[in-house]
């Protein structure tokens, strides 16, 4: 797909068919993922796929914001293997993961897959439901699958801001 059209026509899909995704497309999905700059290419994503019924039962005790997706990755960031920026020790990895997230996004959207990016879970749920490493943290949850015949974007979708209030030049 044209990438105009991409970014444009891509929307949170909150309702979803009952099927899992297949592995191929999962896999087509991670590949964007894993093609994602990272800071000093440390690349430090942690991507949990969850594509089976017990997986998503687990994580629906960890979240409301499940929309009753079939599939979901929850990307998280090793903070061990981020780069630090020396002048106040801010981590990119959180930038990283966000980053990849996008890129599984707009791909899973190119491909015929919907996804709603969701940040409304409980991260220590998700540490212990999936054994979470103690450094490794969840950023991320991209709930996924192929968007139900009545699915479409709520309103707000379609409202932005006016760019003279998010953008500025040389000085705020």
């Amino acid at each position: 797909m044209e990438f105009e059209r991409l970014i444009s026509e891509r929307y949170s899909v909150r309702s979803f068919r009952a099927e899992h995704l297949p592995r191929e497309v999962v896999d087509k999905i991670l590949a964007a993922a894993h093609k994602a700059p990272t800071g000093c290419n440390n690349q430090p994503q942690r991507i949990l796929v969850l594509n089976t019924d017990a997986a998503i039962e687990k994580l629906k005790k960890c979240t409301k914001c499940h929309f009753g997706a079939p599939t979901a990755m929850l990307v998280c960031h090793d903070t061990r293997e981020s780069w630090k920026r020396p002048y106040d020790g801010a981590l990119s990895s959180p930038v990283d993961a966000a980053i990849v997230t996008t890129h599984m996004m707009l791909a899973a959207f190119d491909i015929g897959v919907g996804s709603c990016w969701v940040m409304h879970f409980d991260p220590k749920a998700m540490r212990d439901a999936f054994n979470i490493p103690a450094a490794v943290e969840p950023l991320a949850l991209l709930v996924m699958g192929y968007p139900a015949e009545n699915a479409k974007p709520l309103d707000m979708h379609y409202e932005a801001r006016p760019m003279d209030e998010v953008v500025y030049y040389d000085s705020f």
